[in-house]
């Protein structure tokens, strides 16, 4: 495959290693703003999509998030796929013209949220049938502590303490509300709060809270960059039982016995990801999160 990524940052390698764990045989060009003079193994760098000899099966978009409309744009003449790593933007300015002219190319994108691939949130949405259930509340959390993320590097270093590039916590992991949306839909009304703790010495937001409110339930997620004790999770209140899923265990547990685990790590969940873009191009069938339901999500996080 013929593959056209923008952007040669670490979720950009992640990607490139799930496409090598795929066993696909690619022929992978990096268009790069800068550092063109050291290439990845395997990889070809160009400064300019003028320079692309052939047209891409698809193409990967994985530079910073207020780049994305600009460079989506730049790609539509390609009439290419284009996998779009989260979020779509920053902010919504600009949004409703980029997906006009996405509509208009026909170009089938794809919202690269991968927790929707992640086995115990498969589960819960396919096998357990929540919606069925009348439920009570659910609970969702994601801690971590920022340096860890990083743990051989200066975190302060890193694009994810400028609120301008990565755009805070909120953003960096809206994968939380991107799989709120998609095992419950829409909510009636949202609620938020964003504080800029100081913990970790840098002027960002740090822990945002949500409360969604449904027919019937609340949801609430809280993320942060400051618990040094990593968790994620989410845990379902019904009239007649409490489900839990530890994310990072891979554990689902029910009225706290266990009902459902694998040994799925990170990898193997971009692994999986990258095979439904697959199967969803090959079969011609529209992904699913297109840059339309990615809208909706960013539209949550920000209102």
């Amino acid at each position: 495959m013929n593959i056209l990524i923008v952007g040669l940052g670490s979720i950009a390698k992640k990607h490139i290693r799930a496409l090598d764990d795929l066993g696909i045989h690619t022929d992978i060009v990096a268009l790069r703003s800068s550092d063109t003079s050291q290439p990845l193994e395997g990889v070809q760098s160009i400064s300019n999509i003028s320079e692309l000899i052939k047209t891409p099966d698809f193409a990967i978009v994985s530079n910073p998030a207020p780049l994305h409309l600009q460079t989506i744009e730049k790609l539509l003449p390609l009439q290419c796929p284009l996998f779009i790593e989260k979020p779509l933007a920053l902010t919504l300015e600009g949004i409703d013209d980029t997906i006009k002219k996405i509509e208009e190319a026909g170009v089938k994108t794809y919202i690269g949220c991968q927790m929707r691939h992640h086995p115990c949130l498969r589960h819960l949405r396919e096998t357990m049938n929540i919606k069925d259930c009348t439920i009570k509340s659910v609970t969702v959390y994601d801690g971590s502590y920022m340096p860890n993320w990083v743990p051989d590097k200066d975190f302060t270093k890193t694009i994810r303490v400028s609120e301008e590039v990565s755009g805070g916590v909120h953003m960096e992991l809206i994968h939380e509300m991107d799989y709120v949306y998609w095992l419950f839909g829409n909510p009636e009304n949202i609620q938020k709060e964003f504080k800029r703790t100081g913990i970790l010495g840098v002027d960002i937001i740090d822990d945002a809270h949500y409360d969604l409110a449904y027919s019937g339930f609340t949801a609430t997620i809280d993320v942060n960059y400051i618990d040094k004790t990593a968790k994620r999770s989410i845990q379902i209140e019904t009239d007649n039982s409490v489900i839990l899923a530890d994310l990072l265990a891979g554990k689902i547990f029910e009225n706290d016995q266990e009902i459902f685990s694998t040994d799925w790590t990170m990898r193997e969940v971009l692994k999986a990801q990258m095979q439904y873009f697959l199967e969803a191009l090959e079969k011609e069938i529209p992904p699913l999160n297109s840059v339309q339901e990615g809208l909706k999500v960013l539209q949550m996080a920000l209102q």
